[in-house]
């Protein structure tokens, strides 16, 4: 099974929400999980599929078929599951243009007008080669093949979502952009990777103000124990930061996938945020 790696840390927020959603819930609701074949997007497929109404559809999309097929199994076997909750797989790689195309069209197969919320989480993002400093990228090619992915493909998937489903009365719409400290501090070595995640910042700002009607996030889930970590541990450059990784590491300050989705679930279920806001886990 795809998931974060675990840590020493208490599961207090998992419980919370636990207890939180006995009494609250999503409605019944269409969302769309990028990147949800592992790592965080999969811990959100299945803290969501605990707070959704029977009727309520998950639109799973991800490079990895065979990841996505195991986390249909995993939902489609749960109480959720045998509730009703349908779990929708789309392998696709979104920095291609049919990728998009796919999730809409599969998106829009899976709505019904009953539905009383539509929920889109941009969670796929790559890392990029860390490995190299800003005067190293004169490779168009390659710079414009990160940013086809990390930052063309999450702008026209969300403007995709907002036109395949346009406000109307009665369908509540909330757009969530898993952002990270990198959007707005600066990381020696990570040009592709800040550089990235400040332009979907940067792009939620801009829509929360032109769509007001909208629900607009962007949660910073902190530091966790995934792949992409282990990955920036092996790579990074700059001495600096990389110890300031291992650091984190040694001090046992990781914080696992399914304990800091709970804290978005309950930012999402209490809804008291600011339209485009920049929450970071540290700061609840």
């Amino acid at each position: 099974m795809a998931s974060c790696g675990g840590t020493h840390l208490s599961r207090f927020f998992s419980l919370l929400l636990l207890s939180f959603t006995m009494s609250s819930t999503m409605g019944r609701v269409l969302c769309i999980i990028t990147g949800a074949s592992r790592g965080f997007g999969w811990a959100v497929a299945l803290h969501m599929s605990r707070v959704v109404k029977p009727g309520s559809a998950l639109v799973l999309t991800a490079r990895s078929a065979d990841d996505l097929r195991a986390l249909q199994e995993e939902l489609t076997t749960s109480e959720a599951g045998r509730a009703g909750l349908k779990a929708v797989i789309v392998p696709a790689d979104l920095g291609e243009k049919e990728g998009p195309e796919r999730v809409l069209k599969q998106a829009g197969e899976a709505f019904d007008e009953d539905m009383d919320h539509v929920i889109l989480i941009n969670n796929a993002a790559s890392l990029g080669d860390v490995s190299r400093f800003i005067r190293d990228f004169t490779n168009m090619a390659e710079v414009d093949s990160y940013m086809s992915f990390n930052v063309t493909s999450f702008l026209c998937l969300t403007a995709g979502v907002l036109q395949r489903f346009p406000q109307r009365p009665g369908l509540k719409r909330t757009v969530v952009n898993v952002s990270t400290m990198a959007a707005i501090q600066a990381y020696p070595s990570w040009v592709l990777y800040c550089s990235g995640k400040a332009a979907r910042l940067m792009m939620m700002r801009v829509l929360a103000q032109e769509e007001p009607d909208l629900r607009v996030l962007n949660y910073s889930p902190g530091p966790l124990d995934t792949a992409m970590l282990k990955e920036a541990l092996s790579k990074t450059a700059h001495s600096g930061h990389k110890k300031s990784i291992l650091d984190l590491l040694s001090e046992g300050k990781l914080l696992t996938c399914e304990d800091s989705c709970a804290q978005m679930m309950k930012l999402l279920l209490d809804d008291k945020f600011t339209s485009g806001d920049h929450i970071d886990i540290f700061d609840l």
